[in-house]
């Protein structure tokens, strides 16, 4: 039972990790409101945003310039996240 809730948090972290990527790939090329893959780049926000807002919020207090890198801190974060709670599960087998 622990084997299958570790691998599903594997799968959750890599999941939120391939929208992180896919969201920051689509930025740079989707902009017509009016295209399929707006509509998809909305839903891909929508899903992202819890993580990625918070990091953006934190960066804010650190004058970044114009680069945003509350990308890579959501990274960051997932791993960290995963590590820890597979490192919990690990003890419970």
């Amino acid at each position: 039972m622990i084997l299958i809730l570790i691998k599903a948090v594997n799968w959750f972290a890599e999941i939120l990790t391939f929208l992180i990527i896919a969201r920051a790939i689509m930025s740079w090329f989707v902009r017509d409101p009016s295209s399929s893959l707006f509509n998809i780049y909305q839903m891909i926000i929508r899903i992202t945003e819890p993580i990625v807002a918070p990091c953006r919020m934190l960066l804010s207090r650190f004058n970044t310039g114009m680069m945003d890198f509350s990308i890579l801190v959501a990274f960051l974060l997932i791993s960290v996240a995963r590590n820890l709670i597979v490192a919990l599960l690990s003890t419970l087998v």
